[in-house]
């Protein structure tokens, strides 16, 4: 026993100064992560609050506004930082899957990062239907991957755990989502449990976490729900839930995948041909779903996500079709720009309606937060992060059962109708295809 002990002391190498360096490098690459994405988080509410200042004030700046800054930010992106376009999640995961030797660059980089920052607040500030929580999961991977080159010769460590941590701490320190960062980075981005990489990722996440919560406070995205009593009543509004988020999730997801294969037509032609008339276009309509909704179809869809689950605010039926079609074209643009804050906001409104529909008066909040998680996992075919995250989101341990539930029959519904979004993306990244 005492000589297992000693094997045990001397392989965590104490007495090392070399490890102890190396392991000061990741602590600090994990809390630089933790600051940066805090900023960001903060830059990107203060871009949707001057966006949703101008349109109160002068409703029809949007249309004059969102196409050219559009076209501005797929000029930058096209000319100096190709790696930047899109939600970052399918370029952290081509990443994770290049080989040793083949350089990620283009993929995730300080260069990136900084693009990725400051080009999705600047769309954000436009009015463009995106999230910052896919894109954070790119900063995230780049800034730990960097701090990679100041680590000793002899303090060895696999660059791509160094990836996946800064992913998951990406994502956790955005959503204040610990356990989701680490099930989003085994089920989403490597798709593989290696127990080399545990300590790396959980230390990330937990230092990143810990200066996100210095700096904000410890809260829970959503705040605490009061969802009611959950019994056996919730098993019908379950499976509908399910079966209406997965077939609109593969959809969304279907759409999003189409456009990227380039099928042909005179619509991709266009596309290829004119890129910037078409971001200008997907703008402009964009433009026009915000308009008629009076503002509810821009931005991340945080604060009436927030507002129809503590229900003080009467959503209106056609708020999950505008922030779906105005997600889908912000997408199309080209823009860099995230899906996941979007996804959950239509599936609040999906569930929203739904409670209506079926006249579940008493259970309009748990079927909002069905409808998250169901949504979420349609598009992503990612269950298990979809419910821990609405979980952790909204503090509802006593919706776990139906959250879990209610995600997997949304991916096994999704899956009829659509390849897995993130997946298929990171191929086509991972071949230097352009998003």
């Amino acid at each position: 026993m005492f000589s297992q002990l000693k094997k045990i002391v001397s392989s965590i190498q104490l007495s090392d100064v070399h490890a102890w360096l190396g392991r000061f490098i990741i602590w600090s690459a994990a809390a630089a992560t933790g600051l940066v994405i805090v900023l960001f988080a903060k830059a990107t509410e203060k871009a949707i609050s001057f966006f949703e200042g101008i349109q109160s004030e002068i409703w029809w700046v949007p249309i004059l506004m969102m196409p050219v800054v559009g076209i501005f930010i797929i000029w930058v992106t096209r000319t100096w930082f190709k790696g930047a376009s899109g939600s970052g999640i399918p370029q952290t995961m081509a990443a994770l899957n290049h080989d040793e030797h083949q350089p990620i660059s283009h993929l995730i980089s300080i260069k990136i990062a900084i693009a990725k920052f400051f080009l999705v607040t600047l769309g954000l500030a436009a009015g463009f239907s995106a999230g910052r929580e896919g894109p954070s999961v790119q900063v995230g991977a780049s800034i730990m991957h960097s701090f990679r080159r100041f680590l000793p010769a002899s303090f060895t460590i696999d660059p791509k755990h160094l990836i996946l941590a800064g992913g998951a701490a990406g994502i956790s320190a955005a959503f204040n989502t610990p356990l989701a960062g680490i099930v989003f980075a085994i089920e989403e981005l490597s798709r593989k449990f290696e127990q080399k990489t545990n300590g790396v990722m959980i230390t990330a996440i937990v230092l990143a976490g810990l200066v996100s919560i210095s700096i904000q406070g410890n809260y829970t995205y959503f705040g605490h729900l009061n969802v009611g009593i959950i019994n056996k009543d919730i098993l019908l509004p379950v499976l509908i839930c399910g079966l209406v988020c997965g077939v609109t999730g593969g959809i969304f997801s279907k759409v999003l995948i189409e456009f990227s294969d380039n099928l042909p037509g005179k619509v991709t032609t266009f596309r290829t041909n004119h890129p910037y008339y078409w971001t200008g276009f997907c703008a402009l309509l964009v433009a026009g779903l915000g308009i008629v909704s009076h503002g509810a179809a821009n931005g991340s869809g945080y604060s009436l996500t927030k507002a129809m689950l503590h229900g003080s605010i009467d959503e209106t039926w056609y708020y999950p079709v505008v922030k779906y079609l105005a997600t889908i074209f912000t997408y199309l643009s080209g823009i860099p720009g995230g899906i996941f804050a979007p996804a959950l906001s239509i599936g609040a409104g999906i569930g929203y309606d739904l409670a209506s529909i079926f006249h579940y008066d008493g259970m309009v909040i748990a079927m909002t937060a069905l409808c998250m998680a169901g949504f979420l996992a349609g598009v992503t075919q990612a269950p298990i992060t979809s419910f821990i995250i609405v979980m952790e989101m909204i503090d509802g341990h006593e919706m776990v059962i139906s959250l879990m539930a209610v995600s997997l029959i949304a991916t096994a519904t999704s899956r009829v109708y659509s390849r897995p979004l993130y997946a298929v993306l990171s191929t086509k990244f991972a071949k230097g295809v352009q998003t």
